[in-house]
């Protein structure tokens, strides 16, 4: 009932300066929808909420990672229209998340199979599988019950090490959008400042 949430946002998409050029420069183009296996909200094109220097941390780690030399990271940002929103920093999407994760849970369990597991060298277990099954399965259960689809999913991340001691604000600390129906992109744009 309250799953649409009645504003626009901008979101931030850390990448290289050749995808920018190339979004900006087709009118059909859109930013990638990811399907990695450790994506964490699941299938979508991600964007941080309203933090560009956060996309900029990200597509120069990106560029070092894949050793990728021969062009510069970039942020290209996006009018996005949440549409109808898995949002995670309500109750409903957080208790509609634990279903999914207890039914694939017993579907594991029914069939022998162990559960995926979210893992990485940081406490941040940046690689999570685990949840992307359970996101997934969430967006199945939803298709297999005939309910709306979820055109955006919105997620809080506590991230990096603590900003302090004794806190559990951390260094970057964010918000993450994963969209999954592009139409609710409206539009790309250069950010300033960076």
């Amino acid at each position: 009932m309250y799953q649409r949430l009645p504003s626009w946002t901008l979101g931030f998409h850390g990448t290289d300066e050749s995808t920018v050029q190339k979004i900006l420069n087709d009118k059909s183009g859109h930013v990638e929808q990811s399907r990695n296996a450790w994506d964490w909200l699941g299938n979508g094109a991600y964007f941080w909420e309203n933090d560009p220097t956060r996309a900029f941390q990200f597509a120069t780690s990106r560029m070092k990672w894949l050793g990728i030399t021969d062009t510069k990271p970039a942020v290209i940002g996006a009018v996005i229209d949440l549409g109808r929103c898995l949002n995670l920093f309500d109750q409903p999407g957080l208790v509609e998340l634990k279903a999914a994760y207890k039914s694939l849970e017993d579907d594991a369990a029914s069939v022998g199979m162990p559960l995926p597991e979210n893992h990485g060298k940081t406490p941040d277990r940046i690689f999570r599988r685990l949840d992307r099954a359970v996101f997934e399965n969430l967006h199945l259960i939803r298709s297999f019950l005939r309910y709306d689809a979820y055109d955006t999913t919105r997620a809080p991340f506590m991230e990096g090490a603590p900003l302090y001691n004794n806190t559990s604000f951390r260094e970057r600390n964010h918000i993450q959008i994963a969209v999954r129906n592009m139409a609710c992109i409206k539009g790309y744009f250069l950010p300033r400042g960076l």
